[in-house]
Formats: structure tokens, sequence, C-alpha cells
């Protein structure tokens, strides 16, 4: 369900808005003079961050000895 709420409503109660559409994940819709002009939607769900890059990273060999090419920055 979307409920729907004027700029000038939404201006002065932005915060507490928020927090309802975060809470109640349901969309709010934003109108000026009628129509609509914004929608604020809640993110979606996030997992567990911990383990989440798993995978995708690629490892190309040693990336931490020094290399054989020497840069200006090294003199």
């Amino acid at each position: 369900m979307q409920a729907t709420i004027a700029a000038g409503e939404f201006k002065s109660k932005c915060l507490k808005l928020l927090d309802q559409v975060a809470e109640k994940r349901e969309t709010l819709v934003i109108t000026k003079r009628g129509k609509p002009v914004a929608q604020v939607t809640p993110i979606p769900a996030q997992e567990n961050i911990v383990g989440s890059m798993k995978g995708s990273v690629l490892w190309m060999g040693d990336i931490i000895s020094p290399i054989d090419v020497e840069w200006d920055a090294m003199k």
C-alpha cells in the first residue's frame, strides 16, 4: 500500500515519516498541488554483511613482494 502526503506536510514531518517508511516497509508518495512528485521507498532488507563479498575479489599472485621496476617516487 502507498501512503500519500503533501510536500508541505512532508517537510515539517520528514524525519518521523522516514522512520515510518523504514519500520512499516511501505512506500510514501509526496505530492505537490495534488500531483505526485517524489516517492520514498524503503531500501531492500540488508543481509549480514560479513562474508557478503566472498568470491568477488580475484587474487592474481603475490601483491606484497617488491617489483623489479623502479618508480620515480622511489628515487
